[in-house]
């Protein structure tokens, strides 16, 4: 009797076996039919390189936020459009049989490779109904090519397919290829501070060269007080409305670029020297953010040449310099920091006068 209760057992740990590996085999895709990725949701990771040594994965956080290299905040919307891309993308035509050796020739040249990773169940039985084992594992390699010749698509080779294809979006005009991006700078996010009023403790703006307009806005029960930093008092009559203005724009406040297309040595002469503002956001839970702010000078020529580089003249009138955080050197928009920048006469009602220019 319990020989037969272990033949039993035996038999029917195969026949699961067997049913979980067909069913494996079953819910792979038919890569010619499913050349995109039906459930974008379960992506955890994608990871992107080009023959130029250029690399970087991005990788789903467990809040479903993404991070660039597990380091840096993701650009959402680049995310957003790459995650799209994957989701819409068709096979138009697959390459005439005569051009497969040039495609796959200069694809292997100037390709970029692109790994995309998922959480799959090991299991995955009833339409769905049953899943066991679920974990992450790679899914899907695609080879990205250049565009075609009517640049309304890009050749591209999946790993495992026979051929490559020419890859395009239904009612989209244009090719792939640009989406698949693979500098690291290009994909963080430019999001300096994204916070609510009320999540809010303490917003201190520094003015070195005129620290008696260095200030204050700090958290008071519901509301804001504003204190001087230099005699650390407090003020009353100061304007609710402009500081209400200024606090607002602490939601979804962004630079405007990484200042890596200035040369390192012009950039580093602007920012050598005392910064024009030190912003300094604090929210309820402790976190900070800092902004040096640094005037930036049309030109690297002007700069060297001008006896007084303090002249209106040689000014960039719509950016500057500022260092996040002590980490990043960026550009900023005036246009966006108008109502952050400004000394403490603006807001007791003097009349306004920006300070970071």
């Amino acid at each position: 009797m319990k020989k037969k209760n272990r033949i039993l057992i035996i038999v029917a740990a195969i026949v699961m076996v067997t049913a979980a590996v067909i069913a494996y085999v079953l819910s792979r895709p038919t890569f010619v039919q499913d050349y995109h990725i039906e459930d974008t949701t379960s992506i955890t990771k994608i990871f992107l390189a080009d023959k130029e040594n250029n690399e970087v994965t991005l990788i789903r956080e467990a809040d479903s936020s993404w991070t660039v290299n597990g380091e840096y905040a993701a650009s959402q919307p680049l995310v957003d459009l790459l995650l799209e891309t994957l989701n819409t993308m068709r096979i138009r035509q697959q390459v005439n049989k005569n051009a497969i050796p040039n495609a796959i020739k200069d694809i292997a040249a100037h390709g970029i490779k692109v790994e995309v990773y998922q959480n799959k169940p090991f299991i995955n039985w009833f339409g769905g109904r049953l899943k066991l084992f679920t974990h992450e594992r790679l899914t899907t390699t695609y080879y990205v090519g250049r565009e075609t010749q009517d640049m309304m698509a890009s050749f591209m080779y999946r790993k495992g397919d026979d051929v490559p294809y020419i890859i395009h979006i239904p009612g989209f005009r244009g090719f792939l290829t640009p989406r698949f991006v693979t500098d690291p700078l290009k994909w963080r996010s430019h999001t300096i501070v994204d916070l609510n009023v009320k999540d809010i403790e303490r917003v201190e703006l520094e003015i070195p060269e005129q620290e008696q307009e260095s200030f204050a806005i700090v958290r008071d029960g519901e509301g804001f007080a504003m204190e001087m930093l230099q005699s650390h008092q407090r003020v009353n009559g100061f304007d609710t409305a402009r500081v209400a203005q200024m606090l607002s724009a602490f939601t979804w406040l962004n630079f405007d670029e990484f200042a890596s297309i200035v040369p390192n040595s012009f950039a580093d002469s602007c920012v050598s020297g005392t910064p024009r503002t030190i912003l300094r956001i604090t929210d309820t839970k402790g976190n900070q953010n800092e902004v040096k702010t640094y005037i930036k000078y049309n030109n690297p020529d002007d700069f060297k040449a001008m006896p007084d580089p303090e002249m209106y003249e040689v000014f960039d009138l719509n950016r500057l310099y500022a260092i996040v955080n002590q980490k990043d050197t960026v550009l900023i928009q005036y246009f966006v920091f108008d109502n952050i920048l400004q000394p403490a006469s603006y807001f007791l009602g003097a009349d306004k006068t920006t300070i970071a220019r």
